[in-house]
């Protein structure tokens, strides 16, 4: 029986290891990159536009979570909405909360991904396709919108 389990184990496992990296950041895509992404991060710093050209730094918390086969999922609770700039992503939150879920691939390149959201707190996201920039700076990853009408930055640290 061992020896079976073995066996099926064996043969399926190309198959497994091509899921990851067809799912997570298509063909061709660097494993080393992908391995970054994978994991839970909890919410680092969160800045949006406050009143005339000044920046406002959230008070929130939140947990942003990439798997190895493409998946994600983001949660970000304000502690205070009132509090937040109207300017910032607004139409990603209800109530003083955001959440939402899909998948994602990554374009190495020109250091984006994109968040295909299939459901989200906030309904008319779902089924839209969120073009985002990321940078890793020391232990953080640096997540924004590549909207030119989106001045919001997210940073967020391994747990």
């Amino acid at each position: 029986m061992k020896h079976l389990i073995s066996l099926v184990f064996v043969a399926l496992l190309p198959f497994a290891s091509g899921m990851t990296q067809a799912a997570g950041t298509g063909v061709g895509a660097n494993t080393d990159l992908r391995e970054r992404f994978t994991g839970a991060w909890r919410l680092a710093w969160f800045e949006e536009p406050a009143a005339v050209a000044k920046v406002h730094r959230a008070d929130c918390s939140g947990m942003l979570i990439y798997t190895a086969y493409g998946h994600m999922s983001v949660q970000v609770m304000y502690r205070n909405p009132q509090a937040g700039g109207q300017s910032g992503p607004v139409q990603y939150a209800q109530g003083g909360y955001e959440a939402s879920f899909g998948t994602y691939t990554i374009d190495e390149g020109r250091h984006t991904f994109i968040f295909h959201v299939e459901g989200a707190m906030v309904r008319n996201l779902i089924g839209k396709d969120l073009p985002r920039a990321y940078e890793f700076s020391g232990s953080q990853l640096i997540v924004k919108s590549t909207s030119p009408n989106e001045h919001w930055r997210v940073a967020w640290e391994h747990y």
